[in-house]
C-alpha cells in the first residue's frame, strides 16, 4: 500500500493537468446510501427505485404536479443539506488547493465536495442542494426560490427569471439529458487530462463511465507536430489512477493504469501528504 501511495502521489506532482472522477464511494463514508448496495435506498425501497424511473416523464408531462409531490413527499436522501464532507472530500480540495488537480467531476448530488473545498467542479448528474432552469441552464441555491410559498399561492411550477423557463431540481433524473454545459465540459476536461483520478465509482453508470475511456482511448491515433516535417508523434499516455473498496470493469479491463485498493477517506488523505513531502 505504501510504495501505491507513493507512485500516486509521483504520479500526480509530475503531472501537467490531473482531474478528479468520483462517485458514490465518498459519499457512503459521509453517511449517504447508495442507490443499489446493500443498504441502498431503492435495496430497500424497490418502489422508490420505479418511481424514479417514470420521475422525469411526469415532469415533462404535469411539472406542476412533480413539484407538489416534491414539496409534500421526503426524500429518500433525508436531509443532505446537513451532510458534513468526510476525509475525502477535504483532500481532494485539497490537491486543487495545491494547484494539481484543475477539475473534479462527480457523479454525486450531495453537494459535499463543494463543502470540502473544491471550486472547479462538475456536478454531472446535478446536485440536490441547486435548482436548474430546463431553458437556459441557470442555476440557484434551492433556498434562493420560495418553493413553499408557491406552493400556497398555487403557482408551481417556478419560472426561471432570465428565459421564461420552467425550473426544476439540478439532480438529472432517468431519461432526462445531461446539461448541455456540464456533458461538454466534461468531454473536454476528458480529453485535456494527462491524469484522471479515479475515486469511488463503480463505473458502471453511463454516460459518465465513458470518461475514463475517453481518456485512456484519446492517444490512439497519432498527432502531428507544428513544424513543417510533419513527422507523425505519439501523444503522451493518460494515467488513470483508481482508489476503490473493489475493483471494476475499469481494473478489468485495462483502463486503469493501476488500482489503490480501499477507502477514499483513509487513502486520498496519505496521497496529499505524500505529495506535500514531494513538493
Amino acid at each position: 500500500m505504501e510504495n501505491m501511495i507513493k507512485r500516486a502521489a509521483h504520479d500526480l506532482v509530475n503531472s501537467r493537468y490531473a482531474v478528479a472522477l468520483t462517485g458514490a464511494g465518498m459519499s457512503t463514508e459521509s453517511g449517504i446510501p447508495d442507490f443499489r448496495g446493500p443498504s441502498g435506498v431503492w435495496t430497500k425501497n424497490p418502489d422508490a427505485e420505479r418511481k424514479a424511473y417514470r420521475s422525469y416523464e411526469f415532469f415533462l408531462e404535469n411539472p406542476k404536479g412533480w413539484w407538489e409531490e416534491r414539496l409534500t413527499t421526503t426524500t429518500i436522501f433525508g436531509d443532505l443539506a446537513s451532510a458534513q464532507p468526510n476525509a475525502g472530500h477535504i483532500a481532494i480540495g485539497n490537491l486543487e488547493k495545491a494547484g494539481i488537480l484543475k477539475t473534479v467531476m462527480t457523479q454525486n448530488i450531495d453537494g459535499l465536495h463543494e463543502k470540502g473545498g473544491t471550486r472547479n467542479l462538475l456536478e454531472y448528474h446535478g446536485c440536490a442542494l441547486k435548482l436548474r432552469c430546463t431553458s437556459c441552464l441557470s442555476r440557484w441555491a434551492r433556498e434562493a426560490i420560495d418553493l413553499e410559498g408557491l406552493r400556497k399561492e398555487n403557482r408551481l411550477p417556478p419560472i426561471c427569471s432570465n428565459c421564461g423557463g420552467i425550473i426544476k431540481t439540478d439532480t438529472v433524473a432517468f431519461g432526462e439529458p445531461i446539461p448541455e454545459d456540464v456533458a461538454e465540459k466534461s468531454l473536454e476536461e476528458a480529453h485535456k487530462c494527462d491524469l484522471m483520478l479515479i475515486c469511488g465509482t463503480s463505473a458502471v453508470v453511463y454516460p459518465f463511465a465513458n470518461l475514463p475511456r475517453i481518456a485512456r482511448h484519446k492517444n490512439s491515433g497519432l498527432l502531428y507536430r507544428s513544424d513543417t516535417s510533419r513527422q507523425p508523434q505519439k501523444s503522451p499516455d493518460t494515467v488513470i489512477i483508481e482508489i476503490n473498496a473493489e475493483p471494476t470493469p475499469l481494473t478489468a479491463e485495462g483502463i486503469s493504469n493501476y488500482l489503490i485498493q480501499g477507502k477514499t477517506g483513509e487513502i486520498l488523505p496519505m496521497i496529499v501528504e505524500e505529495v506535500k513531502r514531494l513538493q
